[in-house]
């Protein structure tokens, strides 16, 4: 949208210039929500908007003439913009001017030297007044004070400006009147008018009495700008029809021209040539008028005026300019699209086709460029971001304009995206599967856990924690016997453990970040206990004290290979841990006994003969297979008697208690065969799981 003020200048701070909320037909209270802001084009803040009433105000001094010099229209242009959802207003306020400059002449007094026999009609230029106003407050006619022999006549130029010429309406006589004083005055049109004096002071002078005269009263010719120096504009041709010194000509350019003017062009006094010296610009000046004079020789000398029109034709030789107007370094990573990164203004020095700039971007990022309207680009995101992805971007602007060949120019804007929390970490592995040996050492590390997040800083610092699961035991809390680090994710443990206790633990670690919100993920851990060989054979049977022995009777008549006793032990260890040995290490008669290797079954192996001793003490060592292995003894007392009817009773009985021991051994080879198979199937598995 567009709005359009008008306010004379020379306001004083705070005065009124309109009310933008009226004018947008909004609510005052939304404005203020809105965070409005007031862009402006200019270096200086002009203007500023009271944000709960909605008026624009003057906030620094405007001096048209300042702003605008003699450009008949004088705007400032402002840019509104408001947020959620972002939207820009353009207002023009155009500055209106008022009379607070008279007309002012160069200098208060000139004089002027006038041959008697100039001609009538002949024409003698005054320096002009000038008056920075422009309109009707500017300069707007003069007036010349009753005379005899002179007339004023006011001449126009091209540019509006007004030059006063003293016209001879009457021939001088020098004998009646050497000296002339005529007053000059410049008036203005503003109300009240304005005006300033000169004093002007002829001397009629004798002698020459013809003037150059110039073959056209005006030149014109075309030039493009940037014009090598020392190319011909005109070729000025004015002829004197006096002789000698009197009708010698000299040409230069007039006083009336600027010293601006003077640095630009050079006139050869001899062939009146006009030529290129300075830089010709199209921006600064479309068009020249040079005021030139021709001069003769006599004494005193007479001179003519013409001008010379030059007319400045446009090349494209300025690049488009690109200012930011507003613009963000840093960019959230999830922006939505179509958020504004930044307001671009463009502008082009040249004019017409030349001066029109076309902007845009490289298409592979996700940026876009928005038409807001004539000269002014706002930068949206395209598509959604993603810092982890691309961190950094280096947008290029690209400003193209519409000449042949076309000029651009490239700015580039570094977009920076800070990080939000919107990824949560991920560990390694889904699970983890650690094997610990029993009897561990307090504090000893039992697996280390790692997870990663690809988000930046506070939102990628993880911290770990242990969570209760499930395991053999239902009732175990893994954070009585583990912990773990909180930033490392070494579990350690705080006790040993004990295979005959606890054969496997499971447990989840929980991983969270440091952003706000947090955002958590978890891994399983399983944990095995590999047993170890701590524990030694225990004897069942026969049972025996300390420090006695197991006493056996057998008939003298013992037919081998009979059954004496058989020796029952159990290993509260698994697998090679708990298989067992038996060894007869020490007998009265080594040859007389033998033990099983595997069952335990003592046995006689020969008959008994008188020469034998009457009672054997036999030493049975009961050892496991584990890796150092471990040992128990037991010492059996074999007597040999004739059993009576109450021995022989005794003897049947302990025959019978005999009979039921390879029923146990039965149920232990069983539990034994049992367990080491479902330990190498466990093992199996882990092994191919960990494959």
């Amino acid at each position: 949208a567009q709005i359009r003020y008008s306010i004379p200048e020379e306001l004083t701070r705070g005065a009124f210039v309109g009310n933008i909320a009226k004018d947008l037909g909004t609510d005052v209270a939304k404005l203020a929500a809105a965070n409005l802001q007031v862009l402006s084009d200019s270096d200086s803040q002009y203007f500023s908007v009271n944000v709960n009433t909605g008026v624009i105000m003057v906030s620094e001094r405007i001096d048209r003439e300042q702003l605008c010099g003699q450009n008949p229209r004088c705007f400032l242009h402002l840019k509104l913009a408001i947020e959620n959802p972002v939207e820009f207003y353009r207002i023009e306020v155009e500055i209106l001017d008022i009379n607070d400059n008279p007309p002012e002449f160069p200098s208060d007094e000139v004089s002027l030297r006038i041959y008697e026999l100039a001609s009538l009609g002949a024409r003698f230029p005054i320096q002009p007044a000038q008056d920075p106003d422009v309109g009707t407050n500017t300069l707007q006619t003069y007036h010349l004070s009753a005379n005899d022999n002179f007339n004023l006549n006011v001449k126009a130029r091209t540019d509006g400006g007004k030059f006063p010429e003293l016209v001879l309406e009457r021939a001088l006589d020098r004998e009646f009147r050497a000296f002339h004083h005529l007053v000059l005055t410049a008036e203005d049109g503003g109300s009240p008018p304005q005006s300033s004096k000169i004093r002007i002071t002829i001397q009629v002078l004798d002698a020459n009495d013809n003037h150059p005269v110039f073959d056209r009263p005006s030149y014109g010719a075309r030039l493009v700008e940037n014009s090598p120096l020392g190319t011909l504009v005109v070729k000025l041709n004015a002829t004197d029809v006096d002789e000698g010194p009197n009708g010698d000509i000299r040409y230069s350019l007039s006083s009336h021209n600027s010293a601006a003017l003077r640095q630009i062009f050079a006139i050869d006094e001899q062939t009146g040539e006009i030529r290129v010296q300075g830089n010709l610009d199209f921006e600064e000046a479309t068009v020249y008028e040079i005021e030139v004079e021709a001069k003769d020789m006599g004494s005193p000398t007479m001179e003519e005026h013409c001008s010379v029109v030059v007319e400045i034709t446009d090349v494209n030789d300025n690049a488009p300019e690109v200012i930011l107007t507003s613009f963000s370094s840093s960019l959230s990573e999830d922006a939505l699209p179509g958020t504004v990164v930044a307001v671009i203004h463009v502008r082009d020095r040249d004019s017409g086709e030349q001066g029109k700039v076309l902007c845009h971007v490289s298409p592979d990022l996700p940026f876009q460029l928005r038409k807001d309207y004539e000269h002014q680009y706002s930068l949206l995101t395209s598509t959604r971001l993603d810092r982890e992805h691309v961190a950094y971007y280096n947008v290029t602007i690209s400003a193209s304009d519409l000449g042949n060949p076309p000029l651009s120019r490239h700015t580039i804007l570094p977009i920076t995206l800070t990080d939000v929390n919107d990824n949560a970490p991920q560990f390694e592995q889904a699970s983890y599967e650690v094997l610990v040996a029993e009897n561990n050492p307090v504090g000893s590390v039992l697996v280390t856990v790692s997870a990663a997040d690809p988000d930046s800083e506070q939102n990628s610092r993880l911290s770990y924690s242990i969570l209760r699961a499930g395991g053999t035991d239902p009732g175990l809390d893994p954070t009585r016997y583990l912990s773990i680090h909180p930033t490392s994710g070494q579990v350690t443990a705080k006790f040993p453990f004990d295979y005959e206790q606890t054969t496997y633990l499971q447990f989840h670690v929980e991983v969270s970040d440091g952003g706000s919100p947090a955002l958590r993920n978890r891994t399983l851990v399983h944990v095995f206990i590999v047993d170890q060989n701590d524990n030694a054979p225990q004897v069942h049977f026969p049972r025996a004290g300390e420090d006695s022995a197991a006493q056996f009777q057998i008939s003298p008549s013992i037919v081998p290979p009979a059954l004496i006793t058989k020796v029952v032990a159990i290993d509260a260890d698994s697998g090679r841990n708990a298989w067992l040995s038996y060894h007869l290490v020490e007998a009265t008669d080594l040859g007389l006994f033998s033990v099983s290797l595997r069952s335990g079954e003592v046995r006689i192996m020969r008959a008994l003969q008188d020469t034998d001793a009457s009672a054997h003490e036999l030493l049975v060592v009961v050892r496991d297979a584990g890796e150092p292995p471990l040992s128990t003894a037991v010492t059996l007392v074999v007597l040999v008697e004739e059993k009576g009817p109450e021995a022989l009773q005794g003897s049947e009985a302990r025959a019978a208690d005999g009979g039921g021991l390879p029923t146990i051994t039965l149920y232990l080879i069983v539990s034994l065969v049992l367990i080491s198979t479902v330990s190498l199937v466990g093992l199996a598995a882990l092994g191919v799981r960990c494959f």
